[in-house]
């Protein structure tokens, strides 16, 4: 299937690629063009993995403290210090030759978690450096973390055989900025955000009022009806792929993001959009 994908990139669940018997790395390396997206978690030490599609949540574990081979992963970007962002860290600090890229802020917010210190890598938020064949822009978004950032990745060239392709991630930001707007517009590939529902939210018993008021605020996250504007006010981006991703557990679902989003003008015409299901990493074609 990804050899022959012509018209569809695929982001890799690192747990069920191995759970089912294949190699991550390996896919990686075959195919380097067509995972745009990756879920990092690991497969416990000593679990025999199956083509069932089903195992108890005790069998995934931290990146790096599992059975992957995870010293052949070049590099790893780090947004900012919240936990469901940062917590493979604790895993991969013990790979003393895998950069880790963040910033000052967010390396003097995760390192007193660690008992080890990374190879951390420190960028500068708004100033561009590379990786390899990566050239790399971190942007500030407005989010409650010390200095959190999007990343707008360009990689290739103007020729047949190595074509220029750029993706911005744009994940866990309240509201968005002119620069932000920019860099979302100039993307071949979108990964942004659409985390909740404003409707289960309002239902949702388990979060109390303060939180709700967090998620909403101006440095919490992107609704549902927020990302669906957004993007329609685009007339003339360069997306080729959107990825809808970073859903509530709790307050959406794939479902709901879907009846938002079906009638975006320009999907299925000018570009195509995918929603990354929270509960196995899917991507879904809208």
């Amino acid at each position: 299937m990804v050899e022959n994908s012509k018209h569809f990139l695929f982001e890799m669940d690192v747990f069920w690629v191995q759970h089912g018997g294949a190699d991550p790395l390996e896919l990686l390396n075959k195919y380097p063009d067509k995972f745009v997206m990756m879920h990092l978690k690991d497969m416990k030490k000593g679990l025999v993995g199956n083509n069932s599609g089903s195992e108890d949540v005790e069998a995934n574990v931290t990146i790096g403290t599992g059975q992957i081979e995870i010293e052949k992963i070049d590099a790893v970007f780090l947004t900012h210090e919240h936990n469901d962002h940062s917590i493979g860290i604790k895993g991969l600090s013990k790979y003393a030759n895998l950069p880790i890229y963040a910033n000052r802020d967010t390396i003097n917010a995760v390192q007193p978690k660690l008992s080890r210190r990374p190879n951390w890598k420190v960028f500068e938020t708004g100033t561009k450096f590379g990786f390899r064949n990566l050239k790399i822009h971190p942007f500030s978004v407005p989010h409650d973390a010390y200095d959190p950032v999007g990343f707008f990745f360009e990689w290739g060239g103007d020729d047949l055989f190595n074509p220029y392709y750029s993706l911005a991630w744009v994940t866990d930001l309240g509201f968005v900025p002119s620069l932000v707007r920019e860099r979302i517009k100039e993307a071949k590939i979108l990964v942004i955000e659409s985390n909740y529902c404003s409707r289960m939210l309002d239902e949702d018993t388990k979060r109390p009022w303060s939180l709700k008021q967090r998620i909403r605020g101006r440095h919490g996250h992107l609704s549902n009806q927020t990302t669906y504007e957004l993007l329609e006010s685009f007339t003339n981006s360069n997306w080729d792929k959107v990825f809808l991703m970073h859903l509530s557990k709790d307050c959406n679902d794939v479902e709901t993001v879907r009846e938002q989003f079906e009638k975006l003008p320009g999907q299925g015409n000018r570009f195509n959009t995918f929603i990354v299901d929270p509960i196995n990493s899917a991507s879904i074609p809208i």
